[in-house]
């Protein structure tokens, strides 16, 4: 795996019994972004930018942006930020027929592949590939394990004959596997947390994707299988966080460890420091957040609305931003994103989850024009402006140091200041550590 060496640096290093972990941040936020690549140079790491099928696709997706749209759109930000291209990685995040799931099966899967191309050709260097969710015409109920390991095969072979498309000396996808997934975004209400994967469940997942990428020559690409999703029991809701618990996983360690295997977390938004820092122990070496990212935005954006009101609003009224109510105006116009997802007794309780719920559904409105055009006024309101010391205290008590600079951008240093909050945290919980435990020889995932 010499051909994308972060990641593989991580997979030697926690199948050599070294916890070494590596953060994924799911987001098309460009304030996230930078905030990331801010943090990865503080680090002198790479930084890992994962895009879902929803997200990102051929059509567009939510952000209306194709895939090759999206790796442009990350090198200049990575450019920007003084990154070297090769310490920018992108990764694919539930890529399969999802988004089209309604059309049935034949049309799902041939629109996933034509994705998976895009995704592969447009220089994305890791792939989850998950056709876990079922179709329109498939049989009621949860799809048999059978079936979603063929259709992963089918869309890695996909994804293996965009890769051979590529320049010579391109490197190879990396492939992720696994279809024991939480909803991508976070749990709907706040019932009880997931449960813990079962280990024959694992190993039966492990089993028959291996033999269904058998059944279709794809024994190279096997090889290049770095990562298994499983659940750990971490998730969160509306207003819950269910934490992890490493008694409960403790065969899923044990497993890691006979097999070799390196498991990817996804939904990790809102753990805190120590459950991190377990996870990665636990062989747990890919730790996903998404939301909690731009939930860590949305507050720093709200603060700094705040600080307008109490600088400009009793003087000049007509200039204020408004972005709290921009946000909230384009989630009323629009609730798709939002509605299923909150049970909501009344308008009241309903437009607190708009703002505050940590499944953070507002994630999918910044880019709205009303909504953009409220925030360039925010910024350019606070630009040059003198914020006093107790003011940047009384909102965002973390940034008073960052407050006290000079020079121009402030609103948005603010901003990246914030979000990096959470991510300094993940960046932690990341760095290497003994895990006390030698799984032997590294082995692609047998």
């Amino acid at each position: 795996m010499a051909e994308l060496s972060p990641l593989a640096d991580v997979v030697h290093a926690q199948k050599q019994g070294v916890a070494r972990g590596i953060t994924s941040v799911c987001s098309a936020q460009a304030v996230v972004l930078q905030a990331a690549m801010e943090q990865a140079l503080e680090d002198g790491s790479c930084v890992l930018v994962e895009s879902t099928s929803n997200q990102v696709n051929q059509e567009g997706g939510y952000t209306g942006v194709k895939p090759a749209e999206f790796a442009a759109f990350v090198g200049r930000l990575g450019e920007d930020a003084g990154m070297a291209a090769e310490r920018v990685i992108l990764g694919g995040d539930h890529l399969g027929p999802h988004p089209w799931a309604a059309q049935g099966v034949t049309i799902a899967m041939a629109r996933a592949a034509e994705m998976v191309r895009q995704y592969v050709r447009a220089g994305y260097a890791k792939i989850h590939l998950d056709a876990s969710m079922p179709c329109a015409d498939d049989p009621l109920g949860p799809l048999a394990d059978t079936v979603a390991a063929a259709r992963t095969a089918d869309l890695a072979a996909a994804a293996e004959a965009a890769a051979s498309e590529r320049p010579s000396g391109s490197p190879a996808p990396v492939y992720v596997v696994g279809t024991e997934v939480p909803p991508p975004g976070g749990q709907k209400g706040d019932q009880e947390g997931p449960a813990v994967t079962r280990v024959e469940d694992a190993e039966r997942t492990l089993a028959l994707a291996r033999e269904a990428f058998t059944r279709r020559g794809l024994e190279r690409a096997w090889e290049r299988v770095i990562a298994l999703v499983v659940q750990p029991g971490v998730e969160f809701g509306d207003e819950a966080v269910f934490p992890y618990r490493r008694e409960a996983a403790a065969g899923l360690k044990a497993l890691a460890e006979a097999r070799g295997l390196v498991f990817e977390a996804h939904s990790t938004d809102y753990q805190d420091e120590g459950a991190l820092r377990a996870l990665v122990a636990d062989h747990f070496a890919i730790l996903k957040v998404g939301p909690e990212l731009t939930f860590a935005f949305r507050e720093a954006v709200f603060a700094l609305e705040e600080i307008e009101r109490e600088l400009l609003g009793r003087l000049t009224p007509d200039r204020l931003s408004g972005v709290g109510q921009a946000l909230d105006d384009a989630m009323v116009r629009d609730p798709r994103h939002w509605k299923p997802w909150y049970d909501a007794a009344d308008e009241e309780t309903a437009r607190v989850q708009r703002r505050f719920s940590l499944s953070d559904r507002c994630r999918y409105y910044w880019t709205g024009p009303e909504v953009q055009d409220a925030l360039r006024r925010l910024f350019a309101n606070l630009e040059g402006q003198r914020l006093p010391r107790g003011l940047v205290s009384q909102y965002l008590p973390g940034a008073v140091e960052t407050a006290a600079g000079k020079g121009p951008g402030l609103p948005g240093r603010l901003a990246r200041d914030h979000v990096r909050c959470v991510l300094s945290r993940y960046a932690r919980a990341c760095r290497e550590s003994a895990a006390g435990v030698s799984t032997g020889p590294e082995l692609p995932l047998r």
